[in-house]
């Protein structure tokens, strides 16, 4: 089976909003794409109506349930246009590497590492999550923390739960930022994010967030708008519930002949997966295997003796062996340009 050599569709300009934890950006199952036929003939009006009454038999307050819908009249026109049109282009893995990896990100990242070094230690010990790689994360997701988005969180959420395409995905989420507000975690007016409805500087869905978000600094509230203990925290609580290994790091960059190139493409499989990415990667091999195969260090060297497995990403001229690591960074956002991305970012961080 052939090496699918990769060309990512990706927002130029930054990552997608919609593939932020909660994968609101993967492809919805046929199930999901239409809505209840009951529903299919409903006014917006009727279809909230019956939102509201769901929301409150599954125990959301009549206050909250109130207080967040009253504004919520129609669907948002913006919302629907950037779910049908999301600018996404075919960008090559190398350019839109080189456009994150400034050296003013890596720059930046490093200063961010030093203000915030006592709780990105903490957070670290506690969670087994480098610093470099926390703050890499929420440096790719938000611009560390200058910019979240804009969208009220219920009113994008309710279009999106309206709207066929994922009516049954978004609706869930609907509930969960119901269920956020009702908790007292965030007031309506501060809960705004992406048009996809993902939340604060980790661009957490709201399913992500009820699982995962954390109350660092321990003012009863998990706040990943405004705090930098539970945004820190939040996001190494994410890694570690998706598999980050403490200790190991997430993988390197590898040379590639052209006959070894070759030999890959014909002798070693790509894997499975529900998402593209996972699909446009081989399967875990040993290190020795990969030497057989040729593959060597970018200086040329021979690849490490340990007894450990990788898998190869390969975009037109770079190459990848990548550990389990890299798979919790997939599951942040499943894609090989934002993966590598937060990956190089934390290595450029932490030199």
């Amino acid at each position: 089976m052939r090496i699918a050599w990769l060309a990512f569709s990706v927002i130029a300009a930054t990552a997608s909003p919609a593939s932020t934890p909660g994968q609101a950006g993967q492809a919805a199952p046929a199930s999901e794409q239409s809505p209840a036929q009951d529903e299919a003939r409903l006014s917006f009006a009727e279809w909230l109506t019956g939102v509201r009454s769901e929301a409150v038999a599954r125990g959301i307050r009549q206050e909250i349930v109130d207080e967040a819908l009253d504004g919520v009249v129609e669907p948002l026109p913006i919302v629907i246009e950037r779910d049908r049109t999301q600018a996404e282009i075919v960008v090559p893995l190398e350019t839109y590497i080189a456009r994150r990896l400034t050296p003013r990100t890596i720059r930046t990242g490093r200063q961010m590492v030093a203000r915030h070094r006592t709780v990105l230690d903490q957070v670290g010990e506690k969670y087994g999550v480098p610093p470099a790689t926390i703050v890499a994360i929420w440096g790719i997701e938000s611009n560390f923390g200058r910019f979240s988005g804009v969208r009220p969180t219920i009113a994008a959420l309710a279009t999106l739960a309206f709207d066929p395409r994922r009516s049954a995905f978004f609706r869930g989420e609907l509930f969960d930022a119901l269920e956020i507000l009702n908790r007292g975690d965030i007031d309506i007016a501060k809960m705004r994010g992406s048009w996809a409805g993902a939340m604060g500087q980790p661009q957490f869905m709201p399913s992500s967030y009820l699982q995962y978000a954390e109350d660092f600094d321990g003012d009863g509230r998990r706040n990943i708008w405004d705090s930098p203990s539970d945004i820190f925290a939040s996001v190494a609580n994410y890694l570690k519930g998706r598999g980050w290994i403490t200790g190991q790091r997430w993988g390197r960059e590898v040379r590639l002949t052209p006959t070894a190139a070759d030999r890959i493409a014909t002798e070693v499989a790509q894997r499975a997966g529900s998402c593209r990415a996972t699909r446009d990667m081989t399967v875990a091999l040993p290190l020795k295997e990969w030497q057989r195969l040729g593959v060597r260090l970018t200086d040329g060297h021979a690849l490490p003796s340990a007894d450990q497995s990788a898998s190869l990403v390969s975009g037109s001229s770079r190459h990848f062996l990548v550990y389990g690591n890299y798979d919790a960074l997939l599951e942040y956002n499943c894609a090989h340009a934002y993966a590598l991305s937060v990956a190089l970012l934390a290595d450029g961080i932490a030199s």
